[in-house]
């Protein structure tokens, strides 16, 4: 039996520095409300220049998490019922709340083998997700904490950061911030773009105009209809596959300058998993994800749940497999342009006379988090230098597989990205050896090699 590398020292509950207004109650929006049965999972990896004493830079990491959590009310709260208005704990049938009453965040610290650089060699998916610890939901949901914490101290050198939180509460967004803001209160006792709380834009004109062609409400109200079916994502072993692919080989649309390298990415793994899943010159089902706060003129500090699923239709087959890429391209392209501000709003206002969690069902689901991008280093210590970044949502959200697109990691050129594919594991094994991917040249940085 192989020795496992993850070491727990103790968990732990982090309380702001001070005192919160006790009992005020904060409503979650129709947006949070349908991501209620999903979670996010992600891990900063950080080398180190430096000799530190074990257990020295976490301990000043809980405390600069204690006087981050001063800005975020929502996080340390608890989940509540409401009525009417009213809180009541023992209706499951209504929606959930967030009480303020300074619980805290849970924080595991930890000690892992080696060094960052080469668990980044070696690590497949499963372990990686004991760098960041998630519990479910308590019987007693006033007692659980929907944020947690977990730093791991690397022996030969590096840190691992790793934050767990409810879907319910906050999007990869929102999560990415609170890093951010906890990073930048660390390093220099500011916090440079603190979270915003307030509620979801009303719509700024009467809506006088038909939705019945609005395909962005036309993929909820039919997946808020569906059970969520477990088969899904255990009918075979999902790993992951983390890819770098690199500046010029990653603009193969670059005689097409309306078209992102988000959607490159996406058409590329959308027919790339078809061909796996055994289609001929026609695509599988599929969603996007996408962050919709420019379009509702929010700030990207808005904290709450703010990113759409937009299913994105294909038309008759391709005749040519040549000519797939560019249809699947087209397609998503035609999807990220035409989502505007009365598509999203046409949605709200529909969540909010229906109930319902959304699920993606089998589809395949890409995610584009490529502008998470930061103007300067996310940099909690001088010495601690950003190397990698890990995001994974699980949940009916998931559908039957997920790329997420990251963007270029620290050092490397700006129009490079790094996406991380989740599948089954007999669909991945042909993915990975597609000729089309092989012709973007990627860089595999992280596989379950194990399993493939």
């Amino acid at each position: 039996m192989e020795e496992d590398r993850v070491r727990f020292i103790c968990k732990r509950t982090v309380v702001s520095t001070r005192s919160i207004e006790p009992g005020r109650l904060y409503q979650l929006s129709v947006l949070d409300h349908v991501m209620e049965p999903n979670h996010i999972r992600l891990v900063y990896y950080y080398r180190c220049s430096k000799t530190r004493e074990p257990g020295e830079i976490t301990k000043k990491l809980r405390e600069s998490l204690a006087y981050t959590l001063n800005c975020y009310p929502i996080v340390t709260g608890r989940l509540v019922k409401e009525v009417d208005g009213m809180e009541e704990n023992k209706d499951l049938s209504q929606r959930w709340m967030v009480k303020s009453n300074d619980a805290g965040v849970g924080m595991v610290e930890a000690r892992a083998t080696g060094s960052v650089k080469e668990w980044l060699r070696s690590v497949n998916r499963e372990e990686e997700l004991k760098l960041v610890h998630w519990e479910d939901m308590y019987h007693l949901q006033y007692y659980w904490s929907t944020f947690c914490v977990q730093v791991t101290e690397f022996e030969s050198g590096g840190l691992a950061i790793g934050l767990s939180c409810s879907h319910l509460l906050a999007d990869p967004v929102c999560a990415m911030m609170f890093i951010r803001a906890w990073a930048d209160l660390t390093l220099s006792r500011s916090m440079m773009a603190p979270p915003l709380f307030h509620p979801l834009p009303p719509r700024r004109f009467s809506n006088q105009r038909l939705i019945s062609n609005n395909q962005l409400l036309s993929h909820y109200i039919k997946s808020c209809s569906l059970t969520a079916s477990p088969s899904n994502m255990t009918e075979d072993h999902m790993v992951t596959v983390t890819f770098l692919f690199p500046d010029p080989l990653v603009r193969a649309g670059e005689n097409e300058p309306r078209i992102s390298t988000f959607e490159i990415l996406a058409g590329l793994f959308w027919v790339c998993v078809s061909r796996a899943k055994g289609k001929r010159n026609e695509l599988m089902d599929m969603s996007l994800c996408l962050d919709v706060r420019k379009l509702l003129r929010l700030d990207q500090s808005y904290f709450g749940n703010c990113m759409v699923y937009h299913k994105v239709p294909y038309s008759k087959p391709v005749k040519t497999k040549d000519k797939l890429l560019f249809h699947a391209v087209q397609e998503i392209e035609s999807i990220t342009k035409r989502l505007d501000y009365d598509t999203v709003m046409d949605l709200i206002e529909w969540l909010s006379s229906n109930n319902g969690a959304i699920s993606n069902g089998s589809d395949l689901v890409c995610t584009n988090l490529e502008n998470m991008s930061h103007s300067r280093p996310m940099m909690f210590e001088e010495d601690l230098a950003l190397s990698h970044v890990s995001c994974y949502v699980e949940g009916p959200v998931a559908g039957g597989g997920q790329v997420i697109v990251l963007p270029s990691p620290p050092g490397k050129e700006p129009m490079s990205r790094v996406v991380m594919v989740s599948l089954p594991q007999r669909v991945m094994v042909k993915v990975i050896e597609d000729e089309l991917l092989l012709s973007f040249s990627p860089v595999v940085i992280m596989e379950d090699t194990k399993q493939l």
